[in-house]
């Protein structure tokens, strides 16, 4: 399918979350809410290394960087409020569990009340956007569980693309949560951390993006049932694949509010990055390094460390449902962990209000990159010149300022070297040494756009 079709499909997706899921009266114990049905569809289409990045010195290219200004994104990033999140992690807390056996009818507990909350805040965030000329539309994902015992509920917040090949950017967290015993009902497991801190960033980006619409469709997705085996997002990633939607990124915000270990030493310096490789073909890899790119470019309060793994030994996470289906898909998560799963101190005073502030708002600037920074260049070349050199040459962005090429050395997970331009070519011999080269544009607002693919030299 092209990106137009693919485009025009999600635009239907959007339409049907509108046709289909007319928000349901949630303040009812009796109610559940209704499922989103797939909608009609074409058949589809046949341990751990980091590396500090550094700008490269390049004087012999001779081009003159233009200074760009952040105060787009600053101004973006600085609407992220510690207390609107605390608030949701202290609220999603409160319902003791949201174990997917505990209730779904009681309105003050099991996951039947978080919801409910959840969606409470989507239909705030639809509200403020009514009159405008897009809606945040809000829905439902119903899908039985494999063990047939129960209904279990994604809940679903969208913002449809201006541009018809900008594809589909998910942002999502799994709101459930486990105790002990793991299968119980029950019993307290209040999951600050894991994952009510993910839940809430992801209900914040919300509230903050559904202001402004963007040049790609954005899907914030809260998930259940994570803690048994994924069950959530591997129904959704499905459905999403059977439907043929451009996800050009699927970030992952689990557990990424706690900043020490098990013996008291504390770090808050960093979010870990994990992603599926192989190191230099995975879709998955390339969007941890953009991630880690843009936190250098955008001089952000918090590194994005990049790991050489999909996710911790023996653990995984709602992005690997997506990235097993060839979805690029990339995981936040504390630089350290503190409380282990199903831990019933997993409670807010373990929480770090700044921490999950900056974590938040790191998300918020690779979502809005993807989303709304100028289209990565086209029909990138690298041609070979006399004496060595090598000529990048590539098609000028229609909205963009200045480039900036990002350069990545054999065996790095990152791109460890760059060089901002104000040209669409380049010759330098120095690109030979260099497994992996891609490119930027930066807009006159200083948004720095995705990354390209990557050109290999020869």
């Amino acid at each position: 399918m092209d990106r137009t079709a693919s485009h025009r499909k999600t635009a239907l997706i959007l339409t049907g979350f509108m046709l289909l899921l007319i928000s349901c009266n949630l303040g009812t114990s009796d109610n559940a809410p209704p499922t989103l049905a797939p909608l009609a569809r074409p058949s589809p289409q046949a341990t751990l290394g980091y590396a500090d990045s550094r700008s490269a010195v390049l004087p012999e290219v001779g081009a003159t960087p233009i200074p760009p200004s952040d105060d787009a994104m600053r101004q973006l990033l600085d609407q992220i409020e510690s207390d609107r999140l605390m608030a949701h992690i202290r609220s999603l807390q409160a319902v003791r569990t949201r174990h997917i056996s505990s209730t779904q009818a009681s309105t003050s507990e099991g996951i039947g009340a978080a919801r409910r909350y959840i969606n409470d805040q989507f239909e705030i965030f639809r509200a403020a956007s009514a009159g405008k000329f897009y809606t945040f539309e809000v829905g439902f994902y119903a899908y039985t569980t494999p063990d047939e015992r129960s209904t279990q509920y994604n809940i679903v917040g969208a913002i449809s693309g201006t541009e018809l090949d900008a594809g589909t950017i998910i942002v999502g967290a799994h709101y459930d949560s486990i105790g002990t015993p793991r299968d119980s009902g029950t019993a307290y497991a209040p999951g600050a951390n894991d994952n009510g801190s993910g839940v809430a960033a992801v209900l914040e980006l919300a509230r903050v993006m559904s202001a402004s619409q963007y040049k790609a469709t954005v899907m914030f997705v809260l998930f259940s049932a994570e803690e048994v085996q994924r069950q959530g997002s591997i129904a959704f990633a499905k459905w999403i694949a059977d439907d043929n939607v451009d996800v050009i990124g699927m970030i992952n915000l689990d557990t990424i509010g706690n900043i020490h270990d098990f013996y008291g030493n504390r770090e808050d310096r960093y979010l870990r990055v994990f992603s599926e490789g192989p190191n230099d073909t995975s879709v998955s890899r390339r969007l941890a390094r953009e991630a880690n790119f843009l936190s250098h470019n955008y001089n952000l309060a918090i590194d994005l460390r990049v790991m050489d793994a999909v996710d911790r030994e023996n653990r995984y996470g709602d992005h690997q449902s997506f990235s097993d289906l060839g979805y690029p898909a990339i995981r936040f998560i504390n630089a350290f962990e503190e409380k282990r799963n199903a831990d019933p101190t997993d409670t807010i005073e373990f929480i770090e209000p700044d921490y999950l502030r900056r974590s938040t708002q790191a998300a918020l600037a690779l979502v809005a990159t993807l989303a709304d920074g100028p289209r990565p260049p086209a029909n990138i070349a690298l041609r070979q010149r006399d004496g060595g050199k090598n000529e990048l040459v590539w098609e000028p962005v229609a909205d963009a300022a200045s480039y900036i090429i990002a350069l990545r050395p054999a065996g790095s997970l990152i791109y460890a070297d760059q060089l901002p331009i104000n040209e669409t070519k380049v010759i330098w011999a120095g690109f030979s040494d260099y497994a992996g080269i891609a490119i930027a544009a930066r807009d006159a607002r200083g948004l720095v756009g995705p990354l390209s693919h990557e050109i290999v030299p020869r």
